[in-house]
């Protein structure tokens, strides 16, 4: 399947010129659209108040829309310069800044589902959100790259496919697996220790990138003679007072498992929703919509590491709003599995306004495979763990690469639609 370029080879000490510049809510990201920030929501959950305070925000300092990001988190594009002391203020009061020196490293994903589907899964949510404590009450932890990512999966197996660094995997009575990185191995404990084993694992990724000397930021970029080690990670958990036992040869999830899909769940008067706003990315107008039905129902909304939302429970008439809206909560639409980067204008690395080209194709080009649109080489917000078709802009056309079929370089604009129709169609499926 299509792959980014490749990572720096862990044989190899990883060097950088610069830190870690990636954005947050108050290190602002200065782009061609004006600047971003990214507000971090481990779990993707937020109340009915935050989700109306991020419209706010998008309202009285950026364009008026919100992102939604391949790890669950909210983004504000089109920012002024200047803005950023009043966007602090507006979000700690929301609640959504509870640790200034953290929100950076506040990389946590959830089960979406956890919790709302009546099975005897454990409740993944209430994980993450006491490890996020855990993690904001640790000075250390301020050190974590805002790229190293955290997951916590009910055991189907969705947020485990994503490349997390650390890995908390439900098991059947009570139990849990906390993975490294992508090891084959894993160490197994109860499952209420769960949030503290996986603050233990960061303070011993942080320990074992001291030791190398490298600058390391995620797992995957330990060099070989210090990579972590699941014997020494029993080790550690132990001196934390954690009781944990090695677990070889699991048979890990790399396949994820089905995503939420838009639709409604439950009885007549009240449902399970889950909303899918095309390209990931909602108007304020929207977004106000959403926070209105979520205070009538759960009074909380899950984003997502899928660019969708999860309204746990709202009234029988709902989804009529929410269509009304613009947005999308019936299957089979044509803007299920299709995701794109900023583009341009928003990106200056950009070679195409991807955006636009979608939209122009988005009905006539749909197939099971999933489909990227990628401005460059970056490839940023790509799809993980499962098989994709991959739309590059060259500056002369696109380059298109499916699984199973030779890459086409050179794709004009009005070649889009037949030829991504075509390569969408996985040709096992064909087969059969």
């Amino acid at each position: 399947m299509p792959q980014p370029p490749s990572a720096a080879s862990r044989d190899e000490p990883v060097i950088r010129e610069r830190g870690d510049a990636c954005p947050g809510a108050l290190r602002l990201h200065a782009a061609d659209d004006g600047f971003l920030a990214r507000v971090r929501v481990p779990g993707g959950l937020l109340t009915s108040r935050q989700a109306s305070v991020l419209a706010l925000a998008a309202d009285r300092f950026g364009d008026g829309h919100l992102e939604l990001t391949s790890r669950g988190n909210v983004q504000l594009r089109g920012l002024a310069d200047g803005c950023g002391g009043g966007l602090a203020e507006l979000l700690d009061g929301a609640g959504l800044l509870p640790a200034p020196g953290h929100e950076r490293v506040r990389n946590i994903v959830a089960t979406p589902m956890s919790g709302l589907e009546g099975t005897d899964r454990p409740d993944a949510l209430a994980w993450a959100m006491d490890f996020d404590r855990l993690l904001c009450a640790s000075p250390w932890a301020a050190a974590l790259s805002g790229r190293f990512l955290f997951a916590f999966d009910d055991g189907r197996g969705d947020v485990a496919s994503l490349g997390p660094d650390v890995t908390v995997l439900g098991r059947p009575e009570g139990r849990a697996l906390v993975r490294l990185g992508r090891a084959a191995d894993a160490v197994e404990l109860a499952g209420p220790d769960a949030p503290r084993a996986a603050l233990t694992a960061a303070r011993y990724f942080l320990d074992a990138a001291a030791e190398a000397g490298t600058q390391a930021w995620r797992v995957s970029e330990l060099p070989v003679e210090h990579a972590l080690r699941t014997a020494e990670f029993v080790r550690c958990l132990a001196v934390a007072g954690i009781a944990a036992a090695a677990v070889g040869a699991v048979d890990w999830p790399y396949a994820p498992a089905p995503r939420p899909r838009p639709r409604g769940t439950g009885g007549p008067d009240r449902a399970t929703l889950c909303v899918l706003p095309p390209l990931g990315r909602v108007g304020s107008a929207q977004w106000r919509v959403l926070a209105q039905v979520t205070e009538e129902g759960s009074g909380a909304l899950r984003v997502t590491p899928w660019r969708s939302v999860i309204l746990p429970t709202v009234n029988a008439d709902a989804p009529a709003r929410i269509e009304a809206a613009g947005l999308v909560v019936a299957p089979e639409s044509p803007w299920e599995s299709v995701t794109a980067c900023t583009g341009r204008p928003g990106c200056a690395k950009s070679l195409a306004d991807v955006r636009a080209d979608a939209q122009a194709v988005v009905d006539r080009a749909r197939g099971p495979l999933p489909v990227h649109w990628s401005g460059c080489e970056r490839r940023c917000g790509h799809p993980r763990g499962t098989a994709w078709v991959d739309l590059v802009a060259t500056g002369a056309g696109y380059r298109l690469a499916a699984p199973g079929r030779p890459v086409r370089d050179g794709v004009h604009p009005s070649e889009l639609a037949a030829a991504l129709a075509d390569a969408r169609t996985d040709p096992d499926v064909v087969k059969k």
